[in-house]
This record gives structure tokens, sequence and C-alpha cells, in this order.
């Protein structure tokens, strides 16, 4: 089975479709699928639901489906250095389900292992625990009180890896594995953007960090732009020396 596709066009044709849900892994700009986010711009999905830590920043990620108006919902844990998801979301254009970072983590990584549900103590007496089932359970010979939080299961997940085999097997790029292999299980259908192709077998076992049996469709994007967030320096003694 050929799972490598010419273009990020190619690989999302037949499979993005409106009212869909999204998993989109990244973190920030860190492990984006950069060109696959492109393409999803191009298609003209609408009225999608987008799982993802953040929305990327102004313009660039998936800020740019913010811009086109393709979202109705994020399903994310961070709005800040995003004025447009901001804006949207304050003038009530946007609907945003706010979920404990660890939360969303493991809601994407049930949803990849088949499980419905599970109980946790974060969001406890919280606004996060509204409307959900709290129930106690004894620790350590303490009764203590959980909420239960839904896994999430979407439609197709987009995620971003360093190297794929023809077989989709995958490794990431140091912290830029952050939400990607817990999208890629959960969904459905998982397409993956990958900066290097290599021949089944050339990754040793144990330098795969995802299976591909999860992988669907793989397309290759050798030059990502890998934009920073925030650029941090740290002057030298003569640049203080000269300011």
């Amino acid at each position: 089975m050929n799972k490598i596709y010419p273009s990020a066009a190619a690989a999302l044709k037949g499979v993005i479709k409106d009212n869909q849900l999204l998993a989109v892994g990244g973190f920030g700009l860190c492990g984006i699928p950069e060109a696959l986010i492109d393409a999803v711009v191009e298609s003209g999905a609408q009225n999608l639901t987008a799982i993802s830590n953040n929305a990327g920043v102004d313009g660039f990620g998936l800020g740019k489906l913010l811009e086109t108006r393709q979202i109705k919902k994020m399903i994310s844990s961070y709005v800040g250095e995003n004025k447009e998801f901001e804006r949207q979301y304050l003038a009530g254009e946007l609907a945003l389900e706010f979920t404990p970072q660890g939360t969303l983590a493991e809601k994407l990584r049930a949803g990849g292992a088949g499980i419905p549900a599970f109980f946790t103590k974060t969001g406890v007496g919280t606004l996060v625990a509204e409307g959900k089932e709290l129930r106690e359970f004894e620790v350590d010979g303490v009764k203590e009180t959980f909420v239960m939080e839904k896994a999430l299961f979407p439609d197709v997940a987009l995620v971003k890896a360093h190297v794929a085999d023809k077989a989709g097997n995958l490794r990431f790029n140091l912290t830029a594995r952050n939400f990607n292999p817990a999208a890629a299980m959960a969904g459905k259908i998982c397409i993956v953007e990958v900066e290097k192709i290599v021949e089944t077998g050339e990754l040793a076992p144990d330098d795969i960090h995802l299976p591909g049996i999860y992988v669907h469709r793989i397309v290759l994007n050798a030059t990502p732009e890998k934009r920073i967030e925030k650029r941090t320096i740290t002057e030298t003694k003569s640049e203080k020396a000269g300011a």
C-alpha cells in the first residue's frame, strides 16, 4: 500500500470535509504541520472543530484557518499569542472548550487507546468540572473527588514528524514531538507531514517513536518555514558596552 502523496492537497483529497473534528499536532508553532494546514485553507472546508493546544499565531499555523473563518470551535488549553482567536471568542464568533493541558493530552491518548473516558482530579471544584460526572475514589486510604473526562476521537489527525519510512513509521525531532503522537493515534485517519522519507527498514526499531499502523498518508515538506514564535536573545558583553 502506497502511503506517500505528491502534495499536501493530494493527501487531503477525499478526506477533509465540512463539519469534521480535526486533531492538529504542535505546541505553539513547534511541530505544526504547516503544509497540511495551508492545504486545509485551500480546501475551503467549513465549520471545523479543531483540537490543538492553541491556535498558532495571527497569520500562521491554525491562525490562518481562524482568519478564513473555517473553524467554528476550538478545543484548546491556551489562547494567548493569537489576537484573532481572542477577538473571535470574546465576540461570540468562535466556540471554545477550555481544557487543562494535561487533560487535553490524556483525552487524545485515551481516544487512541480506545478508552472512552477517564477520571482525573484536575479541574475539580472549578468551571472545568461543571456539567460533568463527579465520583469519589479512595486513594491511599483517603476519599477524593474526581471528574470524568471523555476521550476525543477526531475524524482526521494532521501531524508533523521529522522522518518517515515508506511504511509510515515515524521519528519526531526533540520537543517537536509534543502532541503529535497522541493526535496521530486518536485520529480515524492520520495524515503526516515530514521533512524526510526513507526506505522501509532504514529506521532502527528503537528509533521509531510511532509505528506506521497509525499513519494512513504521508506528504513530504523538506523545507518548512519553522517560524519562531518568540525570538529571545542574550546580549554579549561587547553589545552591552556599545549600547
